[in-house]
Order: structure tokens, then sequence, then C-alpha cells
């Protein structure tokens, strides 16, 4: 079993900042990718960044310039830091991973998901 935890939510003001942290750990083998997803109250969930172990990246457009995800390999985490951060980001965001991990029949590869951690952006 692969566990996924999230840190770093909070309340901040328009244009602030946040670091999201996503801790992945387990039986692990390897982390294909890693990502963000947020949920706001009403919608549905979507896409923010990803970032594959190559350290390839993609964002959603609404977040672009704004937001950077970055990964440490070493520690199986992923980040998001959060700039110039607008009312409209207010959701929960989720920590994402593809992974395989070993157990007892074998390997596979599957996607996990955290528990999310709440922003609120409001003045």
């Amino acid at each position: 079993q692969v566990q996924l935890v999230e840190s770093g939510g909070g309340l901040v003001q328009p244009g602030g900042s946040l670091r999201l942290s996503c801790a992945a750990s387990g039986s692990i083998v390897n982390i294909i990718a890693m990502g963000w997803y947020r949920q706001a109250p009403g919608k549905q969930r979507e896409k923010v960044a990803a970032i594959t172990s190559g350290s390839n990246t993609n964002y959603a457009d609404s977040v672009k310039g704004r937001f950077t995800i970055s990964r440490d390999n070493a520690k199986n985490t992923v980040y998001l830091q959060m700039n110039s951060l607008k009312p409209e980001d207010t959701a929960v965001y989720y920590c994402n991973a593809d992974v395989t991990s070993y157990s007892g029949t074998g390997y596979g590869t599957d996607k996990y998901w955290g528990q999310g951690t709440q922003v609120t952006v409001s003045s």
C-alpha cells in the first residue's frame, strides 16, 4: 500500500503565497508522475499541475506563471509553490501520484490520492 500525506494549506490574503507539500510512503518501487488537483465548492475537481519523474511539467492555464510544481525524488515528495494567490484559487487541494508498488502478490501500478488540504484566499 501507498499513502500520500499533504501539508501546507491555510488561509492567505489575496496576492499572498503558500507552499503545499505531499509525501508518499509505503512499498514504493517507482513514482511515475505526481500532481496536484483542486476542487472548489460546487465545482468539479480540476488538474492544477503535474510533474514526471524526469521533471517535465504541465500546468492549468489558470495558474501558469503563478504556481510552480517541483519534486524531490529522494524523498518521494512533490511541492506546489503558489504565488500571487487569488480568491478563485480557494479550494481543497489534492495530491495525486501514479505509483508502481510491490505487494505480496507482485508488482502493480495504481493511482493514489491524498486526503486533501484546504486553501482559502480571502481578505
